[in-house]
C-alpha cells in the first residue's frame, strides 16, 4: 500500500516524476493571472458624457465633491447611473469615504441590485460587516431582487464576522432562489465553509458545483491545506491536473504549502521542476513559497537555489531563507541572514527569536528580543510565546513579569489563548505556581493544552492533590485528555506516592480514552512503582512493554535500584543503558552513586575507570541568576566572574557562621 503522501500518485503515476511533470506541462500552459477588482473595473463600460467622463481620472474626494457638484447642478444625480458611479467610487475607492458613500445612497430613489451590492461591498472594504449585514436585512425586507453578486458580498460580510450558523442561512437562501448551479457564489459559499475550518461542508458544495473553475479548485485545495490536511489537498490538486482546468499561481502556492507540511522533498522537487519547465514567470510570491517549501524539506542547498535566482527580494524572501537555515540547525547562517536583511519586520524578528528559542538558546532569544524593542518594532503574539519560553528556560521571572504588565495590562497585545497559555508555562517553571494558577482560572476559554500545562506545573512543583483533582475537573467538563495530559498525571502520582492511584490512571489510558501508552508513560509508572520499593513489578513492567525499553525507563529503574539498594538489578539496568547511550556521563554518576550508597569502594572505581577509559567527561553543573535585570551565570569552581573574589570571600565567611554553629555536612 502506498503512504499517504504518495496517495495523490495513484494507478499509473507510481510516483513517476517525469509522468507528472508531463501531465503538468500538458494540462498547465500559463499561469493566469487576475487584476485587483477597482471601483471602475467594468472594461466595457463607454462613457461620454462630459461631466461623467471627469470620474475617470478622480483621484481624490474633494474632487468627486467637485463633480458631484457639477451633477446636481445638471441634475444627473436625480438619476440611478450618475448617483451609482459616484457612490461606487466613495464605497470602493482607496482615496473613498464611506459615510459620504451612505450620504449618496440614501439619496438615491429604488435603488437596483448593483447599488444595494455596491453599499454592502463598501461596509466590508471599511471592515463594517455587521453594517453590511443590516443593509442586505433592509434588501431582503424591501423586496429587491437580490443577484448572485449580492450572495456572494454577504457571505464576505458572515466570513469576516466568522458567523458560520448565519453563514448556513444564507446557504439556504441561496438554494431557495435558484442560486445553487451560480460559479461565483459555488466559490463564495466553498470559501465560507473551508474559512470557518468545516472543510466537509465545503467539499460537499464543490462536488455539488455544476461548473468549476480555477478558483473553484484553488479554494477547495487552500481549506485542506489552511487545516492541515495536505494529503487531500494534494489528491485533489491531482483531480484538478486531470480536467482542462489551468492551475495559476495561486493554485501552486497553495500546493506548495501542502507539501511543506508533509516534508516530502520529491513532490516539492516535481512541482518546482513543472514551474520551471513550463515558462511559467513565477511571481515573487512563488518564489517564496518555494524558499520556505525547501526550507521546511530540510533542503537548504535548494532553498538558496531558488533564493539566489530572485531578481528581486522581498523581505518575505529573506525571512524564508533566514527560517530554512534555522530548520537545519544552522543558527549562525541564520543569524547572518537577519544581519543582511535590507529590511525587518515584525515576522522576521519574531522568526529568529523563535528559532533561538527552540534551539535551547534562551540568552540569545531574550537579547534579540530587546534589540527589537530598542529598534521600535512591536511584537506581536508570536515573539512573546517564543520569547516567554525563552524565559522558563532561564527562569527569568522578572522580564516575563514585566511583559505581562507592559503589553497585556498596557492594552498593546491581546491576550489570546496561546498566548496566555505560554505565560502559565513562564509562571510555573520559574517557580510562581500562584501566578500561573491566577492565570488559568482567569482564562475565559481553555483548550487542552492550557489543562496540560496547569496539571504539569501543579506536578512539578508536588501539589499531587491540585493537579489530579484539575484532571477530574478536566474530565467533568468532557475535555478529552491526550497523551500529555496523562504525563501530567501519573508524574503527579508519583510526587505524591499514589501507587495504586497511578495504576488505575496509567490502565485507563488505553481501556477508556483509547490512548496507547508511550514511552514516556511506562517510564513515570516504572519510576513511581520503584521508588516505592515495588521493583519486581518495576522490572516486570520493562520487560513487557510493547515497544523496545528507552534510556527514560532503564533510567527510572536504575534510579529506583540505586534508592532501594538492589545492586543486582540495577547492575543490569546500568548495563543496559550502558548499551543505549554510552556517553552519557548521568548513567557513570548513577551508577557510582549506587555503589556509593552499598560502600562498594571497589565497584565504584571500576565505574570511574570506565568512565576514564570511554573518554566520557561529567556535564559541568551550571546555575545562573537574574539581578537587576543582568542574568549571572555560575559553574563548578568558576571563577570567571568579574566580582568572584568578593563572592568566595562571602562564601568562605558563611562556612565558618556554619561551623561555629555546629553544622555538619552529610557524606
Amino acid at each position: 500500500m502506498l503512504s499517504p503522501p504518495l496517495e495523490i500518485i495513484s494507478g499509473a503515476l507510481r510516483f513517476h516524476p517525469h509522468l507528472l511533470c508531463c501531465i503538468l506541462l500538458r494540462r498547465l500552459s500559463s499561469s493566469s493571472t487576475s487584476s485587483k477588482p477597482k471601483w471602475n473595473s467594468n472594461n466595457n463600460l463607454v462613457v461620454t458624457h462630459p461631466i461623467l467622463s471627469l470620474m475617470e481620472s478622480c483621484d481624490s474626494m474633494l474632487h468627486l465633491k467637485q463633480i458631484q457638484a457639477r451633477l446636481t447642478t445638471a441634475g444627473l444625480m436625480s438619476h440611478r447611473f450618475p448617483a451609482s458611479r459616484v457612490l461606487a467610487f466613495c464605497a470602493l475607492s482607496d482615496p473613498g469615504d464611506m459615510a459620504h458613500a451612505v450620504l449618496v445612497f440614501r439619496q438615491i430613489p429604488h435603488p437596483n441590485p448593483y447599488i444595494w451590492n455596491t453599499i454592502i461591498r463598501g461596509y466590508n472594504r471599511a471592515n463594517l460587516p455587521t453594517s453590511a449585514i443590516s443593509c442586505f436585512r433592509r434588501m431582503v425586507c424591501s423586496h429587491v431582487e437580490m443577484d448572485g453578486r449580492t450572495f456572494v458580498f454577504v457571505l464576505k460580510s458572515f466570513e469576516q464576522l466568522r458567523d458560520s450558523k448565519a453563514g448556513e442561512g444564507i446557504h439556504c437562501m441561496v438554494f431557495k432562489a435558484g442560486f445553487s448551479s451560480h460559479l461565483l457564489v459555488g466559490n463564495s459559499l466553498v470559501q465560507f465553509y473551508a474559512r470557518h475550518g468545516d472543510p466537509t461542508s465545503a467539499r460537499k458544495v464543490f462536488d455539488l458545483m455544476c461548473e468549476r473553475d480555477v478558483v473553484s479548485w484553488t479554494t477547495m485545495i487552500n481549506g485542506y491545506s489552511d487545516r492541515e490536511m495536505p494529503n487531500e489537498a494534494l489528491r485533489l490538486f491531482y483531480q484538478m491536473l486531470r480536467t482542462d482546468t489551468q492551475p495559476n499561481d495561486v493554485t501552486l502556492i497553495t500546493v506548495i504549502s501542502a507539501i511543506s507540511q508533509l516534508g516530502v522533498i520529491q513532490l516539492g522537487r516535481l512541482i518546482h521542476n513543472y514551474i520551471k519547465q513550463s515558462g511559467i514567470k513565477a511571481s515573487n510570491n512563488l518564489l517564496n513559497a518555494l524558499v520556505d517549501m525547501y526550507g521546511k524539506c530540510g533542503s537548504v542547498a535548494h532553498a538558496k537555489e531558488v533564493f539566489d535566482s530572485m531578481l528581486v527580494r522581498d523581505v518575505f524572501s529573506w525571512t524564508s531563507m533566514m527560517n530554512a537555515y534555522a530548520k537545519c540547525g544552522n543558527l549562525d547562517l541564520a543569524r547572518q541572514s537577519f544581519d543582511n536583511m535590507p529590511q525587518k519586520n515584525e515576522v522576521t524578528w519574531s522568526s529568529m527569536i523563535a528559532a533561538y528559542s527552540q534551539s535551547n538558546r534562551p540568552q540569545e532569544a531574550i537579547q534579540l528580543f530587546q534589540e527589537m524593542i530598542a529598534a521600535d518594532v512591536k511584537p506581536i503574539n508570536a515573539t512573546l510565546v517564543s520569547v516567554l519560553s525563552a524565559c522558563a528556560l532561564l527562569g527569568s521571572l522578572d522580564l516575563g513579569r514585566w511583559i505581562y504588565n507592559h503589553y497585556i495590562d498596557g492594552k498593546i497585545i491581546k491576550l489570546r489563548m496561546n498566548l496566555a497559555n505560554a505565560f502559565i508555562d513562564m509562571y510555573a517553571k520559574s517557580g510562581d505556581i500562584i501566578a500561573a494558577a491566577k492565570l488559568f482560572n482567569q482564562m475565559p476559554e481553555r483548550d487542552v493544552v492550557s489543562w496540560n500545562i496547569m496539571i504539569l506545573a501543579y506536578a512539578m512543583h508536588g501539589y499531587s492533590k491540585e493537579a489530579l483533582s484539575l484532571f477530574e475537573h478536566m474530565k467533568w467538563i468532557c475535555l478529552m485528555p491526550d497523551d500529555v495530559t496523562f504525563v501530567g498525571v501519573l508524574s503527579a502520582c508519583c510526587h505524591g506516592g499514589l501507587v495504586a492511584e497511578g495504576r488505575r490512571h496509567f490502565e485507563h489510558m488505553k481501556s477508556i480514552f483509547g490512548i496507547e501508552p508511550k514511552g514516556v508513560h511506562y517510564a513515570c509508572l516504572i519510576d513511581l512503582l520503584g521508588k516505592f520499593g515495588l521493583l519486581n513489578e518495576a522490572h516486570e513492567l520493562v520487560r513487557n512493554m510493547p515497544m523496545e525499553p528507552d534510556s527514560a525507563a532503564w533510567g527510572a529503574l536504575l534510579n529506583a535500584c540505586r534508592m532501594q539498594g538492589n545492586l543486582e538489578l540495577g547492575k543490569y539496568a546500568g548495563d543496559m543503558l550502558f548499551d543505549l547511550e554510552p556517553g552519557d556521563s548521568g548513567i557513570y554518576v548513577l551508577m557510582a552513586n549506587m555503589y556509593a550508597t552499598r560502600r562498594e569502594w571497589d565497584d565504584v572505581k571500576k565505574v570511574r575507570k570506565l568512565m576514564k577509559e570511554r573518554g566520557v567527561k561529567k556535564t559541568t553543573g551550571h546555575s545562573s541568576i537574574e539581578l537587576h535585570e543582568r542574568f549571572h551565570y555560575f559553574c563548578c569552581a568558576d571563577v570567571s566572574h568579574f566580582q568572584s573574589e568578593e563572592i568566595y570571600t562571602m562564601l568562605e565567611n558563611i562556612y565558618m557562621q556554619l561551623n561555629i554553629e555546629g553544622y555538619v555536612p552529610l557524606s
